[in-house]
Parts: structure tokens; sequence; C-alpha cells
């Protein structure tokens, strides 16, 4: 198998097992899609936004031997499916987590941890703001999770914790591949230079980030759903 395939197959490997799942009776995943994809659509057009500029300024790049070739508005198209596989996959964890686990683990704790997590990551950002990805990932990323616990307040943010942890272990081996080859080479001039690995420390928040967000928005739209049909069968 030539190498240019590499980060097309960890795509397609990434959301295989998920899709092929998303019919099984117990889960029936597919019945959400009409949450999932818009919620998909939102959350990926702000980070392919944020992935053109922070490839056009050099904070990441791509490594042309493992990619098939087709660019799209500077980013292989590769980057463009992992807005698509890896939200649909991490959706599926979290609801797969929901499904089997019925206790909410994070429930009594998750606006703490969420406040207390935030405030930590967005002074980290803040104090490294000499460096493009800590700074921009970890200043979000922390805003977003003081916002969380202080005025969303969801109600399904304690099993979000939990399916996030559970989430870094496909996480740890794909992104692990990408980073080790690499397919996906980092400028260590815009990072802290702390590795899990091969695994810069800030995409651990990118990856909360990214599933936070899926998740908030498909839980959202999930609600309007059901708020629509209980008004249509109470007339």
């Amino acid at each position: 198998m030539e190498a240019k395939f590499t980060y097309l197959l960890l795509n397609l490997f990434t959301i295989s097992y998920p899709l092929a799942q998303s019919f099984e009776w117990r889960l029936t995943y597919y019945k959400s899609w009409y949450a999932l994809f818009p919620a998909m659509l939102l959350t990926g057009i702000f980070f392919i936004v944020w992935d053109v500029l922070k490839t056009w300024y050099g904070v990441w790049s791509f490594n042309p031997e493992y990619l098939i070739g087709i660019n799209i508005i500077n980013l292989p198209l590769e980057e463009w499916l992992f807005f698509v596989t890896v939200p649909y996959a991490c959706v599926f964890i979290y609801e797969v987590m929901n499904y089997y686990v019925k206790k909410d683990v994070f429930g009594n704790i998750s606006k703490q941890i969420s406040l207390i997590l935030g405030i930590f990551i967005l002074v980290s950002g803040l104090l490294n703001n000499d460096k493009a990805y800590t700074f921009v990932m970890f200043s979000l990323q922390g805003i977003y999770l003081i916002l969380m616990s202080l005025y969303f307040k969801p109600k399904w943010f304690g099993r979000f914790f939990l399916a996030y942890l559970v989430s870094l272990i496909p996480f740890g081996l794909v992104n692990g591949i990408l980073t080790a080859l690499p397919v996906v080479i980092y400028n260590n001039a815009e990072n802290l230079g702390i590795r899990l690995y091969t695994i810069p420390i800030e995409d651990t928040m990118y990856s909360m980030m990214l599933m936070m967000m899926n998740i908030h928005l498909y839980e959202f739209f999930k609600s309007k759903s059901l708020k629509k049909h209980l008004r249509i069968n109470s007339y």
C-alpha cells in the first residue's frame, strides 16, 4: 500500500466501526443524524477556517508523502474528511457511553471540573501568548469551559467528560500515528513542546473542544426537535 493513502485510510478507520454500528438495534445512532449532521457542519466550518489560517501562518503543515494530493483552500482533502470522520466517531462514543453507563459519573461535579479546568487552561494560554497554537487553543477552550460552567450549565456535561476520557484511547492511537510518521508537522516555536508520546499537549485541548462543540450543538438540535414534537402533539 502506497504511503500517500495513509491519512485517507486513517479517516476510513476512524469512521468504519461507528458507521457500521449506526444501525445496531439498541443504539440506532442513525436516528439522530438529523441533529448530528447540522452540528458537524457548523463545528466543521469553525475548525476548517481555523485550520486554513493556522496552515497559512505556518503553525502546522501536512506531509505530502502521506497525502493523495488533492487540496481545497490550502488544506488536503483528508483534513476536510477529518472533520466528518472524527466528530461522527466522537458523538458515537458519547451515545454509546450514555446507553451502557446509566449513572452520570461526573454529573454532580461537572460544573466545578469545568470551571477549575477552564481557569487553569485560560491562564496557561494567556501566559504563553507568544506561542500561537498554545495561546489560541488554550484561551478559546478555557473560555468555553468557563462559559459551560457559569452560563450554559448543560445537564449532559458530566456525561461529556466521561465520553471524552474514553475518546482519548482512539485519539491516542490515531493522533499518535498522525504525529509519529509524521502526517501533521508542527512548528514547535508555536507550541509548548510538551508531547504525550509524539502528540503535542495542545492537541488534547483541540480534541476536547472539537468534541464538546459537536456535542453541544448536537444536544441543542435534539432538544429543538423534541420541543417541536411536543408542541405538535399538544394540539
